[in-house]
């Protein structure tokens, strides 16, 4: 591992640009060029907090993948995650979009999310790389299946949202399998199980604040 002063100066922007709503896109949103839709207030409000929820999520997943980046042990698994790392900067940049159109707000915990998930990050890094990318991979597939459960709740009619959703889907399941192509090593049980739970208290508190 050969961390620089610029690595840590790089991770601090970063983290700045996440939990200040600053991050930039690389590619256009999905929802791009849809004609805008009008909502119900109840429908509205479900794809508000069920769009801040996503988005808290790609918060947490900028600084897992930051702190596993740091901690890499090889430049071909920091290059690995910073790749996959930008598709969530996009993910970031649209949900926070998506939250402004709704009239929605983003979490007021972003700082807290942000710092539990650097935190689990590093102790995942420090494990070894087959070990963090494993946690790549159980991370993926609970975001994928958390997507996919969403896109059974947003109203049929939030054709942007849902546009969104489903493209981070897609892409979440890419990371999982590069992960696993990778070398990633399963997780115990009791360490997914775990990460479920972790999972399940920051969506329902995200869903709410």
């Amino acid at each position: 591992m050969n961390t620089t002063v610029d690595d840590w100066i790089g991770a601090a922007d970063s983290m700045l640009r996440t939990v200040s709503g600053g991050s930039k896109a690389r590619r256009p949103s999905p929802a791009q060029g849809m004609p805008p839709v009008a909502l119900t207030p109840e429908a509205q409000k479900l794809s508000g907090a069920l769009m801040r929820v996503n988005h808290v999520g790609e918060v947490c997943a900028q600084a897992l993948y930051e702190a596993q980046a740091l901690g890499s042990r090889t430049p071909a698994q920091r290059q690995h995650l910073r790749e996959a790392a930008q598709d969530e900067v996009d993910h970031l940049a649209w949900t926070s979009r998506r939250l402004e159109e709704l009239g929605s707000h983003r979490s007021w915990l972003n700082p807290l999310w942000y710092a539990g998930a650097f935190a689990l990050g590093s102790l995942a890094a420090r494990a070894g790389d087959r070990w963090s990318l494993g946690f790549v991979i159980e991370t993926e597939r609970q975001v994928e299946a958390h997507l996919a459960e969403h896109l059974s709740r947003l109203p049929a009619e939030d054709t942007a949202s849902r546009a969104i959703v489903a493209q981070m889907k897609d892409d979440e399941a890419r990371h999982a399998q590069a992960a696993e192509a990778a070398g990633g090593h399963v997780l115990p049980w009791p360490v997914r199980q775990a990460m479920r739970l972790a999972a399940k208290v920051m969506t329902t508190t995200a869903h709410h604040l």
